[in-house]
């Protein structure tokens, strides 16, 4: 049959349905590891980007706070290199001149009695009424401490109308146990709703867009279940290797690194019941149920629901690629996987017998992040002599990056004979549709924890839950080292016991 691509582009009404955006009150944004490369590629720039579209506070402050020793001057230098490709403006200069340094040792109580006189004087400055947002860019080993410190400076608590929340970055703990350890340090110094768990892929306009087609139309939802549908893929492809992060990841691994929070997210948004609103609790209850109905995989089943794998050498666009034990940094003969894929059920009435399959990984041969919905075939065929299982099931693409738009794929008429059918495309894409790029997703999450909004943000219960399902993996794993890892040539789309993760199931992978 033939193949084709009919477009099909929104054309953008005069009034459109739009919640203005809120603007937060007067606040001071502390940055713990403002020396980082979190912090000088994205938090600087995203803090920026909401300056200039106009919901920064009327009147604010960027504290960095790191051991590397710099004056204000040296550090708004640093900014100024961050901002080099922002027109030269008021607007930038201002937003310069705003940020601070201070410097010390995280574990030295004296670096947060200094904070609390520098934070005294900042709010003093700027008319600011201890509201204070804490965003921890710093090892994960370090949270514990600086929120313990924190809580003993006194800088826990917000006073009169104030408010204190404090941003953490993942990963968040490596398993169960240290998950709840962290969660119990947390709670010993903050309420939980001033605790804001980041995952900045839920701060991707790509993402937050499934929600609007899910249940902004009304076409697609009464199909939603496992009547109409065969499965789901959501796949998250890198083509980079470990790069910088050998000493973060060789102890890590793709399970931890994308599959407890990125895809596991996807699948929640994905799964998930009709809310009873938007708030925040509201949304986070629906997202914790589907992870508290996936089906729990036995050790019986983990070699036919479970693969995982590592990057030998090979080539990716013409170039040599050294194998993952050969990267800077990587233990000889380590045994962390860089890919992993997984075969799960969501069990409950919408989807019972719909799996969902999971991979991810890096070296991969294409840079993409998307969810596939395949739809079931026609019971039958009225286009004899072709037959159903020749006509191409309905397929719905979101593709979250770095082609952002979603897809819908069905059969047509192909001009010609009685019988010709082609399968086409309806795409929708953002760039041509709006005619703007994507924001920055940490600008989105930065504006919600100003606002004091946990929807785009993890709970507690949801983070363990994560854990819960994957622990017994992650132990199955650890016990059998080299038994069960599967290798792939850089450049490839992955081991071939990922394909026979579908192929036994008569499917196969849909994102190449």
């Amino acid at each position: 049959m033939a193949h084709g691509t009919a477009v099909v582009s929104k054309v953008l009404s005069k009034e459109e349905l739009c919640l203005l955006e809120k603007v937060a009150e007067p606040c001071g944004i502390v940055i713990f590891g403002a020396s980082g490369d979190l912090a000088h590629r994205k938090l600087i720039p995203s803090l920026f980007q909401l300056a200039k579209d106009g919901v920064l506070p009327r009147d604010y402050y960027v504290l960095g706070v790191a051991r590397t020793a710099l004056t204000d001057e040296a550090f708004r230098g640093k900014v100024e290199e961050d901002l080099r490709n922002q027109a030269d403006t008021g607007l930038k200069a201002d937003f310069i001149k705003r940020c601070v340094y201070l410097s010390g040792d995280y574990g030295d109580p004296k670096l947060y009695q200094s904070l609390d006189g520098r934070l005294s004087a900042l709010d003093e400055a700027h008319g600011i009424h201890d509201r204070h947002l804490y965003y921890l860019s710093t090892p994960p080993q370090l949270y514990e401490a600086i929120a313990g410190h924190l809580g003993q400076a006194g800088l826990a608590k917000p006073r009169a109308q104030g408010w204190i929340r404090i941003v953490i970055e993942k990963p968040f703990g490596r398993d169960l146990a240290s998950a709840e350890a962290l969660n119990r340090s947390l709670h010993e110094v903050f309420r939980e709703d001033q605790i804001y768990r980041i995952d900045h892929y839920l701060g991707k306009e790509t993402v937050q867009n499934i929600l609007m087609f899910r249940f902004a139309n009304a076409v697609y939802e009464p199909l939603w279940n496992q009547k109409y549908i065969d499965h789901v893929q959501i796949t998250a492809a890198e083509t980079v290797g470990v790069e910088h992060r050998a000493g973060y990841y060789d102890q890590s691994g793709a399970l931890r690194d994308m599959f407890q929070n990125h895809l596991f997210q996807l699948l929640s948004l994905v799964a998930m019941e009709p809310p009873s609103s938007m708030e925040a609790d509201a949304m986070r209850d629906e997202k914790t149920k589907v992870l508290h109905s996936l089906r729990p995989i036995g050790p019986d089943e983990y070699s036919r629901l479970a693969v995982r794998a590592q990057y030998a050498s090979g080539g990716l666009n013409g170039d040599p690629q050294p194998a993952y034990r050969s990267e800077e940094g990587v233990r000889p003969g380590s045994t962390t996987e860089t890919f992993a894929a997984l075969r799960v059920e969501v069990d409950n009435w919408r989807w019972r017998g719909v799996p969902f399959y999971l991979r991810s990984g890096k070296r991969l041969a294409k840079r993409v992040t998307e969810v596939v919905v395949q739809f079931k075939p026609v019971p039958t065929s009225v286009f004899k002599p072709l037959m159903a299982d020749q006509l191409t099931p309905n397929i719905l693409r979101f593709r979250i990056q770095p082609d952002e738009g979603i897809s819908f794929g069905f059969e047509a008429k192909h001009p010609g004979p009685k019988l010709c059918l082609s399968s086409v495309t309806m795409n929708f894409n953002y760039q041509d549709a709006f005619g703007v790029g994507q924001p920055e997703a940490y600008a989105r999450l930065f504006q919600d924890v100003m606002l004091g909004d946990q929807t785009l943000f993890s709970r507690n219960d949801w983070l363990n839950q994560s854990w819960s399902f994957l622990n017994p993996l992650l132990d199955y794993w650890a016990e059998e080292k080299q038994t069960g890892l599967a290798f792939y040539p850089a450049g490839s789309w992955g081991p071939r016991e990922a394909d026979e993760l579908l192929t036994q199931e008569d499917r196969t992978w849909l994102t190449k």
